[in-house]
C-alpha cells in the first residue's frame, strides 16, 4: 500500500468566526473557525474540525491541543459541564469540560497545600507556539490529524518539548492519540503525565475493564482534595466502594458520584501490551479507550455525576497518581528523562458497535479469568 503524509502548517490568522473548510481528503474534512467567547483581539479560541463519514473532532490547535468535544453516531462522547465553549485563559478550572486533556509534565494532580504546581500542571491550557495539520494515507487508510509543539522553558529549571499528535481515520470511529515529551536539557528531568479523558457517563451504563475488581487491584481514593465540598453521606459511600468495588460498575441513578470519586486501577495488558476499558450502554453499543501500562502504568478513574457536571473519566491513564508532585515524589511515581531523553505514549478512544463491544467483553472477560 502507498503510505504518504503531508504536513499543512497552521497559523492563528486561519481562523476567523466564520468556518471555512481547509482540507478536503476523500471522505474526511478539516475545518477551521473561532468560538465565539473571549475578549482577544480577532475573536474567540481557535478550533479545527476533523470530520469523517461517522463523527467528528473538534480541536484547540493553540489551546493545550486540547480535544474539545468527540462525537460519533449522532452521539456526544463529551462530558457535561458549566462551559459552552473553551475561554481563553491557561486557568485550568476557569475552562474546564474538553473531552480530552493532556496533564502534566513537570507536575500533575492535585496539589497539596506545600506544593507550588498548578492544578494538574502547565501542559492542559499550554500556548502551542506551532500547530498543523497532517494529512496523510497509512496501512489503516486515509486520514486526517492535528499535531504541534510546546517547548516549556524556564531558567535553572525546566526545559522540554512537548508534541502530541491526534489521527482521525476514514470510515472509523475509533481515533488515535500520542504525546511526546522530549527532555532539551542536558540533565535529568522529572517527568509526569496523565490523559484527562472525559466520557459522559450514562444511567445504567456498565464499566467493562481489564482488571479484576476487588479492592487490592481497585482502590478508592479516601483523601478528599481541598477543592472538595464532600455533601452527607459522601464519606460512607467511599467507605463502602472501598470495601465493594464493585458496585460502581453499574452507573445506577441513585449512586451518588458527587462532587467526585476516584480510584486507582490495576490494569492488565493484553497480548500486544494493550489495556482495554468500556461503558456499555445499555442498547449494546460501547465507549471505548485502550491505553499502554508500560508507558502509562497508573489507571486512575474518575466519576462526577452532579447538576453540573456530568463526567466519566474510564481510565485516565498516567505516570503517577493525582495526588500531586510531592504525595508522588514520596510513593516514588515520579519518572526522570535522561538528559535528550523522550517519553512517548499512545491510545486509542472512540466507540465500538453492540457486535465489537460484545467481542471486546469476551476478551477482556478471558484476560481476567484467563480461560480460552
Amino acid at each position: 500500500m502507498t503510505t504518504f503524509e503531508t504536513i499543512i502548517n497552521l497559523s492563528p490568522q486561519f481562523f476567523a468566526e466564520r468556518e471555512k473548510t481547509l482540507v478536503e481528503h476523500g471522505t474526511l474534512t478539516a475545518s477551521t473557525f473561532r468560538f465565539s467567547n473571549g475578549d482577544q483581539v480577532g475573536g474567540g479560541v481557535c478550533g479545527l474540525r476533523l470530520k469523517n463519514e461517522l463523527g467528528q473532532l473538534v480541536l484547540l490547535p493553540f489551546q493545550g491541543q486540547q480535544i474539545w468535544s468527540a462525537e460519533f453516531g449522532g452521539r456526544n462522547l463529551t462530558m457535561k459541564s458549566m462551559f459552552d465553549e473553551p475561554r481563553p485563559t491557561r486557568e485550568y478550572l476557569e475552562t474546564y469540560g474538553g473531552f480530552l486533556l493532556h496533564c502534566g509534565a513537570t507536575a500533575m494532580g492535585v496539589p497539596s497545600k506545600d506544593d507550588t504546581h498548578p492544578l494538574h500542571g502547565e501542559l492542559p491550557n499550554a500556548p502551542y507556539q506551532k500547530a498543523h495539520l497532517v494529512v496523510g494515507r497509512d496501512e489503516k487508510g486515509p486520514y486526517l490529524g492535528l499535531g504541534g509543539r510546546y517547548q516549556h522553558t524556564v531558567a535553572f529549571n525546566h526545559n522540554y518539548l512537548a508534541e502530541p499528535l491526534v489521527k482521525l481515520y476514514a470510515g472509523s470511529t475509533l481515533f488515535q492519540v500520542t504525546m511526546t515529551i522530549t527532555n532539551l536539557k542536558n540533565s535529568e528531568m522529572e517527568l509526569m503525565y496523565l490523559a484527562h479523558v472525559n466520557f459522559r457517563p450514562v444511567d445504567n451504563g456498565r464499566l467493562v475493564y481489564s482488571a479484576p475488581c476487588i479492592p487490592q487491584h481497585v482502590r478508592v481514593r479516601r483523601s478528599i482534595p481541598s477543592h472538595i465540598r464532600p455533601r452527607p453521606g459522601y464519606v460512607e459511600f467511599i467507605e463502602e466502594l472501598g470495601r465493594r468495588p464493585e458496585k460502581h460498575n453499574l452507573l445506577a441513578p441513585d449512586l451518588v458520584f458527587d462532587p467526585e470519586v476516584v480510584f486507582f486501577i490495576d490494569y492488565l495488558a493484553d497480548e500486544n501490551g494493550w489495556a482495554h476499558s468500556m461503558q456499555i450502554h445499555p442498547d449494546g453499543s460501547a465507549d471505548y479507550i485502550r491505553h499502554r501500562p508500560d508507558q502509562l502504568d497508573k489507571g486512575i478513574r474518575w466519576i462526577c455525576r452532579t447538576a453540573d457536571q456530568d463526567a466519566l473519566g474510564i481510565v485516565l491513564p498516567a505516570t503517577a497518581e493525582p495526588e500531586g508532585y510531592l504525595a508522588e515524589k514520596a510513593k516514588g511515581n515520579i519518572k526522570n528523562l535522561p538528559p535528550k531523553g523522550e517519553f512517548r505514549c499512545e491510545l486509542e478512544i472512540g466507540t465500538l458497535s453492540p457486535a465489537e463491544a460484545k467481542r471486546m467483553e469476551e476478551k477482556i472477560t478471558q484476560m481476567i479469568t484467563g480461560e480460552k
